[in-house]
């Protein structure tokens, strides 16, 4: 999609081949099959683009500290936030996610709470939805934790001069 084009909403016919972000395009092919039901908040699947593979270990709502956030709206905002300075440190951006796995203690709060979850999402990483996938697991390494986020980026390679 050419930078003077307006998104469009994804439709079930669609193979979307890149996303629009308030940090730019991706450079990835974002993948939604004409055969799978419509995604809303996620992609079915993402070809990356030739580059460096950034591995995120798994990011919860600690601060620096070691204190964590509240609630679950709280600590998925702080786990983000997180998630994005991991990024940043490896000179990645948003954009450049192509997996994202969201681990939560209690599914039934996370589908209660995603209308806020969605807002918090999109403040951090814009419109841009990776392959992702939601696990309801018991506990998380600390017991206060409620959610954990794990993610592949790509970092495309420079072009040549």
């Amino acid at each position: 999609m050419s930078s003077d084009q307006t998104p469009h909403e994804v439709t079930p016919h669609d193979v979307t081949p890149h996303d629009v972000t308030p940090h730019g395009v991706t450079p990835h092919e974002v993948v939604n099959p004409p055969g799978l039901l419509p995604p809303v908040g996620f992609a079915h699947a993402v070809v990356a683009a030739a580059g460096r593979t950034v591995s995120l270990g798994g990011m919860t709502g600690h601060a620096r500290d070691g204190g964590i956030a509240g609630s679950l709206v709280e600590q998925f905002d702080a786990a983000l936030a997180n998630l994005v300075t991991a990024l940043t440190a490896c000179r990645a951006r948003p954009e450049h996610l192509v997996s994202l796995q969201v681990y939560v203690t209690d599914v039934g709060r996370y589908r209660a709470e995603l209308r806020a979850l969605g807002e918090i999402y999109r403040g951090h990483l814009g419109r841009h939805f990776p392959a992702m996938a939601l696990f309801g697991v018991a506990e998380l390494f600390d017991p206060r934790a409620v959610v954990e986020l794990v993610g592949t980026a790509v970092v495309p390679e420079e072009p040549s001069p």
